[in-house]
C-alpha cells in the first residue's frame, strides 16, 4: 500500500495528503484503441470483451483541475456505449477535444479511462483552484464545461464545448484516480457512504433538470408524470422527485420484480408493459403506436383519473411515439436519451393540434447539481443503489447494465477497500435510517 493510499484510508489531514507522492500510474477500467473493431459483424457486443481493468499513467492536472482519489464510482449507460464502440468509437471524441489545444491534447491517447460518476477525496489542486483543497470529500458532476465560452455563463449545458466526463473526455471515474475540473466538484453528502454518494450525480442530476429545473418540465404539485423505465437509474430518481414535489408518479416497468422496486421508492401507480401489450419496438407500425398509446392512456385514466401532464422519456425509439400520443393536451414530453435507438417516429398531428411540447434535456449544470445534492443531504431523495462490485469486476458490472439485469444504480468500489466507509455525519444517517437510505440494496445480484 502506498503512503498516499494509507493516508487516505486513515483519514489523514490535508497536509499529510499533500506530502504523500502521487503514484506514476493507477488501476482503471479502460478501453484500447486497437479494440474498436472487436464487435464488427457481432450480434452480442459483450462489453466484457472490450472493457479492460489495468494500470494506466497518471495524467498531470491543469491549473483549473484537481486530482481526486476515487473511492467509488457507478455504471451508466454511456459506458456501455463506449465499450460497444457505438454509435461511434468514443476515441473520436478524444481527438475532437484535443484539437481545441492546450491541456486538452492530453486526452487524445490510445486508451480511454471511462466512467461518468464518482465520489472521493481531493489529493491535489491546480494552481488556479481556489474553493477546494486536499482532503475535501466530493462527488463529481459528469458535466465538463468550458468556462471561457460565453454560453456557459447562461447555462453550463448550452456551451458548444460542453462534454460528458469519462465519455467524451479521458480520465473518467471507474478508476483509483481521476482528473477533473474544479467546476465539476460538489460537496459529498456527509451521511452517505462512498458507494451511495457515487451513484447520484449523473442520474439524479439529469432527472432533476428534466423535471424540477426551470429549463425542464417544471413539475408542479398535482402533476401526473409518466416515467418510462421507472426501476432504472434515471427512473428511480424521477419517481422520487415527482413524489417529493407533490406530483403523482406513474411508473412503467417490465416485470413484477421491478414493480416492487418502484413501489419501494414511493411510486403511486405502477404499470407493467405487458398490461398494454407494448411490443419491443412498435415504432415501425404507426397504427400499433396509436393503439398502444390508447391502451396505456386508458390504464392511466382508470388509475389516476386523468392523462399524464408530463412524460419522462429516455427510452427513445421504442416509446417516443407513444409518449407524444399519450401526454395530455398542453402537456410536455421531456427527453434525455434514446437507449433503444435515436431515430424516432411519431404522429405530428397529436403534437401540434393538441399543443404539446417536446423538451430536450441533457445532464445538469452545476447549480442544478448542487440543488439536487441538497435534497439528497436532507434525506428527501435517497440513492438508488442496488448492488456493488469491485473495480476488478467493472466489466461484469457494466454487462449487468448492458443486458438490463439491474435495477437502480450499480456501484463500483475503486479505492475504498469495502462498503460502508466515508460517513462523516452518522447522526443524520441514523435519523434518516438505513432502510430508507438503501431501499433497493440487494435487488441486483452482485459479488460485494
Amino acid at each position: 500500500m502506498s503512503q498516499l493510499t494509507e493516508a487516505l484510508l486513515n483519514g489523514a489531514p490535508a497536509e499529510e495528503i499533500e506530502r504523500a507522492a502521487l503514484p506514476g500510474d493507477y488501476t482503471a477500467a479502460h478501453l484500447r484503441v486497437e479494440d474498436v473493431d472487436t464487435f464488427r459483424g457481432v450480434e452480442d457486443k459483450d462489453v466484457r470483451k472490450s472493457l479492460r481493468v489495468g494500470r494506466v499513467p497518471m495524467p498531470e492536472p491543469a491549473p483549473d483541475e484537481v486530482v481526486v482519489a476515487v473511492m467509488a464510482s457507478a455504471i451508466n449507460y454511456n459506458t456501455v456505449w463506449s465499450a460497444m464502440f457505438e454509435p461511434i468509437p468514443t476515441f473520436r471524441f478524444l481527438k475532437q477535444y484535443a484539437k481545441t489545444g492546450g491541456w486538452a491534447r492530453r486526452h487524445d491517447l490510445p486508451y480511454q479511462v471511462v466512467g461518468s460518476d464518482g465520489a472521493g477525496v481531493i489529493v491535489r489542486v491546480g494552481s488556479g483552484v481556489r474553493r477546494w483543497r486536499a482532503g475535501d470529500h466530493v462527488t463529481i458532476s459528469p458535466v465538463h464545461v468550458d468556462d471561457q465560452e460565453p454560453a456557459t455563463h447562461a447555462d453550463g449545458m448550452l456551451g458548444a464545448e460542453q462534454r460528458a466526463w469519462g465519455f467524451e473526455t479521458n480520465f473518467g471515474g471507474l478508476a483509483e484516480y481521476t482528473v477533473v475540473r474544479a467546476s465539476q466538484l460538489i460537496p459529498k453528502p456527509p451521511h452517505l457512504t462512498w458507494e451511495e454518494a457515487a451513484c447520484n450525480p449523473l442520474c439524479a442530476g439529469t432527472a432533476y433538470r428534466m423535471l424540477v429545473g426551470e429549463r425542464g418540465a417544471r413539475l408542479k404539485q398535482g402533476d401526473v408524470v409518466l416515467i418510462w423505465g421507472a426501476a432504472g437509474g434515471l427512473g428511480g430518481y424521477a419517481v422520487q422527485f415527482v413524489k417529493n414535489g407533490g406530483g403523482i408518479p406513474v411508473g412503467i416497468v417490465g416485470s413484477e420484480r421491478k414493480a416492487e422496486v418502484v413501489r419501494r421508492l414511493g411510486c403511486d401507480v405502477v404499470i407493467n408493459r405487458e398490461e398494454f401489450g407494448l411490443a419491443d419496438d412498435p415504432s415501425g407500425d404507426p397504427d400499433e403506436v396509436i393503439a398502444a398509446g390508447k391502451r396505456l392512456g386508458r390504464l392511466i385514466r382508470e388509475r389516476v383519473g386523468r392523462d399524464a401532464n408530463i412524460v419522462f422519456e429516455h427510452v427513445g425509439r421504442a416509446t417516443f411515439g407513444i409518449s407524444v400520443f399519450v401526454v395530455s393536451r398542453g402537456g410536455v414530453v421531456v427527453t434525455c436519451g434514446s437507449s433503444t435507438g435515436y431515430h424516432h417516429v411519431y404522429d405530428n398531428r397529436y403534437l401540434w393540434m393538441k399543443l404539446k411540447r417536446v423538451i430536450g434535456s441533457h445532464a445538469a449544470n452545476l447549480q442544478e447539481q448542487v440543488e439536487c445534492s441538497r435534497l439528497i443531504e436532507s434525506g428527501r431523495v435517497v440513492p438508488t443503489m442496488s448492488a456493488v462490485y469491485p473495480l476488478a469486476e467493472a466489466a461484469e458490472a457494466t454487462r449487468q447494465v448492458q443486458t438490463n439485469r439491474h435495477v437502480g444504480k450499480v456501484a463500483v468500489l475503486c479505492m475504498a477497500p469495502e462498503t460502508g466507509l466515508g460517513v462523516t455525519d452518522p447522526a443524520t444517517r441514523a435519523r434518516i435510517g438505513e432502510d430508507r437510505l438503501n431501499p433497493l440494496r440487494g435487488l441486483t445480484p452482485g459479488p460485494v
